[in-house]
């Protein structure tokens, strides 16, 4: 399949006399590529009503490519997969995000539309990020130092099975392509090797190595991206790490400001009983603040997500939501693609009016008359819930405990599926504050993990 703009194969080709290739069944359509953690991973079997999904998955004009776990070194040239039709045999275990997205899209443009699986459970984003990028930005030198400690402490026993495993993923990748498709042989467990910084999926650059190196310069029309719960526990950090890898992409690629759409952090955890800080909240407003970058679209999923399970199930929204934000963006269609965006404050007395971008026909409170998960606060910082409401296109917030408010906070919380600001739309709100006091995940630089891994 050919991305957006590239040019039409032919169906025949002549490469010297005698010697015909022929080639069938080619689609000139909309590929995008699918990158992320274990949300955009998620499998449509898994998600919710997976095997009615499953079932109803016949979409011959939707392509699926799969691109195979490869950590590595150092940036690869090739990669190992086969382009497939959907069907319900080939979409159980392929990223459901990504095929709700491509569905709609398919639906709605009438064109073929390609999607390119590049996702790892878990990862981390200065994983998907060229080590040169990397290498330019101070504030990730703690963590490739960490790295390079990490890998000096390496024994020679982690080594050896490190290198044994190697060399069975080797002989399974020459094998791979080769076997009749449905019959793959099974990949070795790369899970039962000793720890080896040299072959784990969250170090510095290896993924963007092993898995978008190799499909660099294959014209997409996007990316559609699904990452951060791995990165919360630096959200700060998060600010330049996010944006940097939008930047690194684009110039690799070398096609321009290619449209770039993600997905806000869901909800995840008990929601509190009294207001607090909240590392999930401070990665979704560098999220938010991501949105700076030109070209960029954001899709919100706090509505959606599950206090007990960080996988939650219903997969449909998001991709709903993103295929809303390219028909907009990208394809040029009047759909509203958005939430409620706030934009500014005014203190009134011992009120706050807040106002917001996409409005779209208005704010409402879904599924009451008041606003919930709104806190405020004076000036010595001190939080406590507030009483909101909806007035014309903007929210009046306010508490009897706080009678010379200062800042507002919305949905600031690692489990905000109480929100419920919207817009006539039936689009979410994204969660935000108004002040700009410290966050909790300034200073952290190095993945707490790390330590453990010794």
């Amino acid at each position: 399949m050919s991305g957006h703009g590239g040019t039409r194969p032919a169906v025949a080709h002549s490469f010297q006399q005698g010697n015909t290739v022929t080639v069938r069944n080619i689609l000139v359509g909309e590929v995008w590529l699918a990158g992320g953690q274990s949300n955009m991973q998620m499998r449509v079997r898994d998600a919710l009503g997976g095997e009615d999904e499953v079932a109803a998955a016949d979409y011959p004009k939707i392509r699926l490519f799969q691109v195979p776990h490869i950590v590595a070194q150092t940036p690869q040239k090739d990669v190992q997969g086969e382009w497939v039709e959907c069907s319900p045999e080939t979409i159980p275990n392929f990223a459901a995000v990504a095929y709700f997205f491509g569905r709609k899209l398919h639906q709605d443009l009438g064109a073929p539309v390609g999607l390119i699986n590049n996702c790892w459970s878990g990862s981390l984003c200065e994983a998907w990020i060229s080590r040169p990028t990397l290498d330019a930005m101070p504030e990730v030198k703690p963590l490739l130092d960490a790295w390079c400690t990490a890998i000096s402490k390496r024994t020679d026993k982690e080594k050896a099975a490190y290198d044994e495993l190697q060399a069975e993923l080797a002989e399974w990748r020459h094998a791979w392509p080769k076997a009749p498709h449905g019959r793959k042989p099974p990949a070795p467990d790369a899970d039962r090797q000793p720890f080896d910084p040299l072959g784990n999926f969250q170090q510095p650059s290896g993924l963007f190595n092993g898995m978008i190196a190799p499909v660099i310069h294959y014209r997409l029309r996007g990316v559609i991206w699904y990452q951060g719960e791995g990165n919360s526990e630096r959200a700060y950090q998060y600010r330049s790490i996010f944006p940097a890898l939008i930047r690194d992409w684009r110039a690799n690629w070398g096609h321009g400001d290619f449209p770039f759409l993600f997905v806000q952090i869901s909800s995840y955890r008990a929601a509190p009983d009294e207001p607090c800080e909240s590392e999930w909240a401070e990665l979704r407003e560098a999220q938010l603040m991501t949105l700076r970058v030109p070209n960029t679209a954001m899709a919100v999923s706090s509505d959606v997500g599950d206090a007990d399970e960080p996988h939650y199930k219903n997969k449909q929204a998001v991709g709903y939501r993103l295929a809303l934000a390219a028909e907009r963006a990208v394809y040029g269609k009047d759909v509203v693609s958005a939430g409620p965006i706030y934009d500014a404050m005014r203190v009134d007395g011992n009120k706050v009016r807040l106002s917001f971008k996409n409005v779209c026909g208005g704010l409402v409170a879904k599924g009451c008359d008041d606003l919930r998960t709104f806190q405020i606060a004076g000036a010595d910082r001190k939080w406590a819930w507030a009483d909101a409401r909806v007035e014309g296109d903007g929210v009046v917030v306010w508490s009897d405990r706080i009678p010379s408010p200062v800042a507002v906070r919305y949905g600031w919380m690692d489990n905000a599926l109480a929100a419920n600001l919207y817009n006539k739309a039936g689009l979410p709100a994204s969660s935000f504050r108004t002040d700009d006091w410290p966050e909790v995940t300034r200073g952290a630089v190095v993945w707490p993990g790390l330590d453990n891994w010794r």
